[in-house]
């Protein structure tokens, strides 16, 4: 079964279906997305997982399944994709200036502060001037302890976390709650949907399903970029006050429609409880509960998705999170350092691979709605799917460096060189992203 087979078992206890590994080739990834963990095992099984979606898909509507083949380069340039992004032929930031480790009196602590907002509420925590640089955050870090940086963050809804092992996660509540539960869920309800049309296109069978994308940063848009890939009509939906950072958007918004809206205010609630009732599909990147009162007086979609850091439940739940965190406080980073020294994955792995399994778990529940006419509510976390790489066996002590895809994995719109998709069998995707928030909130 390969090297996914431990990804695909637990994806399908989640869902009680089974992927048709004989339709899947994957050959040797060699040194593609080498690290201690078996990163490129998560990697290929999330694109597996999708793989047996879309033939299921396929098989529902008297289409054959198609024979798949992974490309370990196509993957890694695909999971990988910021590292590998060019703008006017130069490589962009990954992180802000006041993300990344800081040695405190006791350890490490991680920080992300790449949006303005999240770079004053840390600044804020820590009782900081506006113009505060590396140097004199890392000053101010190193007198505290790294449990007083998290409290302090948490407290101002910043985002900073200590540096944890994989024994003290496994022992903290939220650990436990991360690693509880399927790696996908999907829960049906009484409510009755009323399904778009299914398609029997192999490359676009998702055409005349209509997703509405309330995510940002990369796991919910690396989802519905995938939705949108399949041939589903995706809507992007942002908010007017909070940019999205340029770089971030031109990687993860091909495919896709997109518009400011303020969902919070009396028109844009107006202009959300029109497009809802045409929705095959919602998907959204916030915390849980953090858009109920928004959603409460609407009908439910057939099919509601959604992604956060820490999962649903659990004592975390309502903490704001990103990869990065999730490696620092699960003990990826430590098990990837060196000498204590925190490190990092080779790519930001468990936010696409969460990405990917989102897809497929979404794609299953428009096929399982179509069949007994009840919507259905899919669930994926970051956290979940990092408890995921660190159960897994196959670590090693001394892992190559990983090789770099090269440039054939790669495809050129304008000033910008990006990563053509992971499913070796699509050259590109549907069009390249849009100028961020310039199309109008309506469906074509």
């Amino acid at each position: 079964m390969g090297v996914f087979e431990w990804v695909l078992g637990d994806y399908d206890r989640g869902t009680g279906v089974r992927s048709d590994l004989d339709r899947i080739d994957c050959v040797d990834p060699g040194d593609y997305l080498a690290a201690r963990l078996p990163v490129f095992a998560l990697a290929a099984g999330s694109i597996a997982a999708l793989t047996g979606a879309i033939d299921r898909c396929l098989d529902s509507v008297g289409t054959a399944p198609r024979g798949w083949h992974l490309r370990p380069d196509r993957i890694a340039a695909a999971f990988a994709s910021d590292r590998m992004l060019r703008v006017a032929g130069s490589s962009v930031p990954r992180f802000a200036e006041l993300s990344g480790f800081f040695v405190t009196t006791d350890g490490w602590v991680r920080t992300h502060a790449n949006y303005p907002h999240h770079r004053s509420r840390l600044l804020a925590a820590l009782g900081l001037p506006g113009d505060t640089d590396r140097v004199g955050l890392a000053t101010r870090v190193a007198t505290m302890t790294a449990q007083d940086v998290e409290d302090a963050a948490t407290a101002e809804q910043a985002v900073a976390a200590r540096v944890r092992s994989e024994s003290e996660w496994a022992a903290h509540p939220a650990g436990r709650a991360a690693a509880s539960g399927d790696l996908v869920t999907s829960t049906s309800h009484a409510d009755a949907a009323v399904f778009g049309p299914a398609s029997a296109s192999p490359d676009r069978p998702l055409t005349g399903v209509r997703v509405l994308d309330l995510t940002r940063v990369i796991a919910g848009p690396v989802a519905t970029r995938t939705l949108a890939l399949l041939g589903a009509e995706v809507l992007r939906i942002d908010p007017p006050t909070i940019p999205e950072i340029a770089t971030t958007y031109r990687d993860t918004g091909q495919g896709k429609r997109t518009a400011l809206l303020d969902i919070r205010s009396a028109d844009g609630r107006a202009i959300l409880a029109d497009l809802i009732p045409d929705a095959d599909v919602v998907v959204s990147g916030y915390r849980p509960g953090a858009l109920d009162d928004v959603f409460a007086k609407l009908p439910p979609p057939p099919v509601s998705a959604r992604v956060c850091a820490w999962g649903c439940g659990g004592p975390w739940s309502q903490r704001r999170g990103f990869d990065s965190i999730v490696q620092a406080v699960s003990g990826i980073a430590l098990v990837e350092g060196r000498d204590g020294t925190p490190g990092a994955l080779p790519a930001q792995a468990l936010d696409h691979a969460t990405g990917y399994l989102l897809a497929a778990g979404i794609v299953d529940a428009l096929l399982a709605g179509r069949r007994d006419g009840l919507a259905r509510t899919v669930d994926v976390s970051l956290a979940r799917t990092g408890a995921c790489l660190l159960g897994a066996a196959n670590r090693t002590d001394a892992p190559a460096s990983a090789s770099v895809p090269d440039t054939t994995c790669l495809v050129e719109h304008g000033d910008l060189l990006s990563a053509r998709p992971a499913l070796g069998e699509y050259a590109d995707y549907p069009f390249p992203a849009r100028p961020w928030g310039e199309d109008r909130p309506t469906w074509e």
